[in-house]
């Protein structure tokens, strides 16, 4: 990788025309259509993992035996990745968007768990080639370019892409959001008394969680906003939480509305740089809560939540509760 301006290369990185030219790979696979094959094995895990809770006892840390876990196996199904490398794949995550947090790096920094993704995906398109499956993974090792075999750079960096930011943001959501509703009664006994709700609900847990902090950005075009002359070349911070906290674009935007709407929250991010996988995440966490609501009939924290010492994306990395079920 010598030579090389970043250690990856994938979609949050480009501008069109890169950016539609790559979207367009995988972009089949993470629309409702595709997703609505894939409701059944959603469901299969999430009710998997509800159960594993319930029969663990009255007492976890949802964030550490639940909320990682769920989104990754749904992932795993999508890139056709198997079970046994999913402890592996967890660790590389954690690490890699584990910021300053000793919690989530665990010995390892950014380098090291971007190089740990680069050797795993490697192997992964390797073995996609000569063996290919119906799976995003082969989607992936066997496309092509401009009319050309995707490169090996490309390819990982695809996957690394995919496979951090469509497991740690979901994580961040479900835990969050299950956080929200420990705190709102309100809100959580309208959602187990109105499954339909849980939709709506899902967008507002993505609002209120912000699982990603912040992206920069850098100007192309002279712009005017509140008085301030934007010139090209400037960096630009974007605070997805503030954004998603704003009072012009939200009412009561500090309380938790389960059922908001209009819910026009950047969550997923905006224009060409929307969350290729938002669709699998909201339907994700409505299959999660839809089953966690279903069989769990009262819950409360048993200890104080913690949170990921982070500036760039997470959320809850504890998160001790106590629950009952139905």
């Amino acid at each position: 990788m010598s030579g090389r301006p970043m250690l990856v290369r994938a979609l949050p990185q480009m501008d069109n025309p890169d950016h539609a030219k790559y979207q367009k790979l995988t972009h089949a696979w993470f629309q409702p259509r595709q997703l609505r094959t894939l409701s059944d094995r959603m469901e299969a895990l999430a009710r998997e993992s509800v159960d594993r809770m319930l029969a663990s006892g009255g007492e976890c840390d949802f964030y550490n035996d639940v909320a990682i876990y769920y989104p990754l196996r749904v992932l795993m199904t999508i890139l056709g990745l198997p079970r046994e490398d999913e402890e592996r794949l967890l660790k590389i995550t954690q690490a890699y968007f584990g910021g300053g947090d000793p919690d989530m790096q665990k010995g390892s920094d950014l380098i090291d768990a971007t190089l740990a993704y680069v050797d795993y995906f490697r192997d992964v398109a390797k073995k996609r080639r000569q063996n290919p499956k119906d799976d995003v993974a082969t989607v992936i090792a066997t496309s092509e370019i401009d009319g050309r075999p995707i490169e090996d750079f490309e390819a990982y960096s695809y996957y690394i892409a995919l496979a951090s930011a469509g497991h740690d943001t979901t994580s961040a959501t479900i835990a969050g959001g299950l956080l929200a509703l420990i705190e709102n009664p309100h809100a959580m006994a309208r959602l187990q008394r109105d499954g339909d709700l849980i939709p709506e609900a899902a967008e507002e847990m993505v609002r209120w969680v912000s699982p990603v902090k912040h992206f920069f950005r850098t100007a192309t075009v002279d712009y005017e906003i509140r008085g301030k002359t934007i010139k090209p070349g400037d960096s630009l911070f974007i605070s997805f939480p503030s954004g998603n906290r704003d009072e012009e674009a939200f009412e009561r935007p500090f309380e938790f509305i389960p059922d908001r709407s209009p819910n026009r929250h950047l969550g997923f991010g905006f224009g060409i740089h929307a969350c290729i996988g938002r669709h699998l995440a909201k339907a994700e966490i409505v299959a999660f809560f839809r089953e966690f609501l279903k069989q769990v009939d009262r819950i409360e924290l048993a200890g104080e939540p913690a949170w990921t010492e982070t500036s760039f994306l997470g959320g809850v990395k504890r998160l001790p509760i106590r629950y009952r079920a139905r």
